[in-house]
């Protein structure tokens, strides 16, 4: 009974739609059988149940020796490693459409765990690092967050391509902008994540480690779009740091050569001015 308490019900549960009549149906058979004897506490074995979408040959249809599209993983993983496959696959499209495989696909996810690891042979500093990059660190840490919990596999990993690309412009790579980041990919690039992780000073499993947070102030925008209207028709549009006052806004958007040709010889009849998003001029 404490080993059902502790196991059941499964959370989740990812299998094919082919199997909805096979071990789906059979495990939930057996699983309501016990229920009704009262030797399980739950009616249902698993809280969600999501059906993955298949992977077609690279000719768009379904897999099969005697049409000889079979991709092997055996020989992915020899050609290109084992994080390459997996990254590649969670990469291609959400988990529940069905997509070809395309083996130059392998190419672009390769450049990227290739700069994960150019990153982790720069030297590493102690400093804060960049505002602008903090920012970065902790929108990612929320998308990648987020994506994972919903299984957007592929969005998350696009999110983290994003970040490293900026991380790697630096020569000097700050920890407190490393480290949570290897935290990130560890899940999806297990392999390189633990190489980097000693490469990075740490004795322990970076499968050890806990999962990075993120602080919400710092992962809204600190600039905003601001436009401007002309008796309510946009005509152009700035760039300020969110939260300016309204008079500042106003001086800005009469800094702006297209909107100072329409105000030449009108009549100012009224300024709306809504901080983070536009200044309307009423003229006549």
């Amino acid at each position: 009974q404490d080993k059902l308490k502790y196991w059941l019900p499964v959370k989740l549960y990812v299998g094919g739609t082919e199997h909805a009549v096979l071990h789906l149906l059979y495990a939930r058979f057996w699983h309501k059988v016990l229920y009704d004897l009262g030797f399980v506490p739950t009616k249902e074995p698993f809280q969600r149940l999501v059906n993955q979408g298949m992977i077609l040959g690279e000719d768009g249809q379904r897999m099969s020796k005697s049409r000889g599209n079979v991709i092997n993983p055996d020989d992915i993983i020899r050609d290109y490693g084992a994080d390459t496959l997996r990254v590649y696959e969670m990469f291609m499209g959400p988990l529940e459409v069905t997509k070809p495989w395309n083996t130059s696909g392998l190419n672009g996810i390769t450049r990227f765990l290739d700069r994960l690891y150019a990153i982790a042979q720069k030297p590493l500093t102690d400093n804060d690092g960049d505002d602008r990059l903090v920012r970065e660190l902790h929108k990612t840490i929320k998308k990648v967050t987020e994506d994972t919990a919903t299984l957007n596999f592929n969005t998350a990993i696009s999110a983290m391509m994003t970040y490293s690309s900026e991380l790697n412009k630096l020569v000097e790579i700050p920890r407190k902008l490393w480290e949570p980041f290897i935290l990130l990919f560890a899940p999806y690039a297990p392999h390189l994540a633990e190489e980097v992780w000693e490469m990075a000073g740490h004795k322990s499993s970076v499968a050890h480690e806990g999962w990075p947070g993120y602080d919400s102030a710092l992962c809204e925008e600190a600039v905003v779009t601001v436009v401007v209207q002309i008796n309510g028709k946009v005509r152009d549009e700035f760039t300020i740091a969110k939260g300016t006052e309204k008079t500042v806004l106003e001086a800005k958007a009469k800094e702006l050569s297209k909107i100072q040709g329409y105000l030449a010889g009108k009549t100012i009849v009224k300024v709306i001015a809504v901080p983070d998003k536009l200044v309307n001029f009423v003229i006549q």
